[in-house]
């Protein structure tokens, strides 16, 4: 799959890409704010979006237009889960900190269901109202 990361801390991007690849599928790039994910959209499958970038809680008015418009699967990833509660379309939450197998995890998920599978989802992946 190509895998869009959200995110506006460098080193948590590259960590992120790094277990992308890793789990055996392609980083489309890295978007810091509202316009770069947009940029990227038509590229990506999936997308981490993180809750809060450089251009303040922007996560999920990117998550929004990224399923609506483009089909995109999305997952959040914020330390502060609540701040998405009650959001409709996206696939879940991981809470920050990550852990070593969370991307993988949620990657092979997304893969199953895509293929029509039906799995349980990862035990870190606080699944979405």
């Amino acid at each position: 799959m190509n895998v869009m990361i959200v995110e506006d801390e460098i080193i948590l991007a590259l960590n992120l890409e790094d277990d992308v690849h890793h789990a055996g599928h392609r980083s489309v790039g890295f978007a810091a704010s509202y316009d770069d994910a947009l940029a990227l959209a038509p590229k990506a499958d999936v997308a981490f979006v993180d809750v809060r970038l450089r251009d303040g809680v922007e996560g999920p008015k990117i998550a929004r237009r990224l399923i609506d418009e483009f089909g995109v699967n999305v997952v959040f990833l914020t330390g502060n889960p609540e701040a998405v509660e009650g959001f409709r379309g996206s696939l879940g939450v991981l809470a920050k900190p990550l852990r070593n197998n969370d991307v993988a995890a949620v990657l092979r998920y997304i893969s199953a269901k895509t293929q029509g599978e039906d799995i349980p989802a990862p035990q870190r992946l606080a699944m979405a109202a």
